[in-house]
């Protein structure tokens, strides 16, 4: 047996480890988003599959018998294609996908169904803190997204980005998570943050940026998680762990 784990999160490096741990054999994926990420201690592979087919292919060139798909819960393409893939194949296919985050005491977010409902409710003028990807810009970049133009925008990368910010008030701020909620309320206080503009990934260590939020009087624009697949679903690491063990007497 192989599982293919579908990595790139907090959860999947930790599957990794307790995987290598447990010794099952796998095989871990990783989109090739981020820039030297972090070696996983299992064998890896970094790009993406090129489609249904070629991702048909390579769990068959590889005989994967099984899916541990942990990946984030905005990268709903890859999951929908995963399950897809596997239920067409026959493979056992799990989704760990971490809850949601939902408002606690003293919380108020305004929440969108995508990046263009969310500038749509972005005032000009605002100082805003886009806490959601390199990827994502082209979304709020749209022509029903100018409002942006007239905003002071602040987007937060993982890697440098080649050439200047889009926009004529804005900038890239490069910082690798995780992050404290200090370090969340420096970052707000220094830039003067009125807005603050975030998927709902879920997760806890994400969560610093809601408090800080909260704490300095910000305000959230949450956009809603996309459409999941159908298919198993866990929430924990020691459930997705339980799963992906039970496979090695199942296949």
């Amino acid at each position: 047996m192989t599982i293919l784990l579908l990595a790139g999160t907090g959860e999947g490096r930790k599957l990794a480890e307790g995987l290598a741990a447990a010794d099952v054999p796998v095989i871990a994926s990783l989109a090739g988003v981020t820039e030297a990420p972090k070696p996983l201690p299992v064998p890896t592979r970094v790009g993406g599959f090129g489609g249904e087919a070629a991702f048909g292919a390579y769990l068959r060139e590889t005989a994967i018998t099984a899916i541990l798909d942990a990946t984030h819960p905005f990268a709903s393409a890859m999951s929908h294609r995963a399950a897809k893939v596997a239920a067409e194949m026959s493979l056992p296919y799990c989704q760990l996908l971490r809850p949601a985050w939902v408002p606690e005491a003293g919380e108020f977010w305004t929440c969108v169904a995508s990046p263009t409902a969310a500038v749509t409710r972005i005032a000009a003028g605002a100082k805003v803190f886009l806490a959601t990807g390199r990827k994502s810009l082209p979304d709020f970049m749209g022509s029903e997204s100018m409002g942006l133009s007239h905003c002071d925008v602040t987007l937060r990368v993982v890697d440098p980005v080649a050439g200047d910010f889009p926009l004529p008030q804005g900038r890239y701020l490069v910082a690798r998570p995780p992050f404290s909620e200090a370090d969340e309320r420096e970052v707000f206080e220094r830039l003067r943050i009125d807005t603050l503009v975030v998927k709902n990934a879920g997760g806890r260590f994400g969560r610093a940026k809601l408090a800080a939020a909260r704490a300095l009087g910000i305000r959230v624009i949450m956009i809603d998680r996309p459409t999941q697949p159908e298919g198993l679903k866990v929430d924990t690491v020691a459930a997705a762990l339980d799963w992906a063990i039970a496979q090695r007497s199942t296949s």
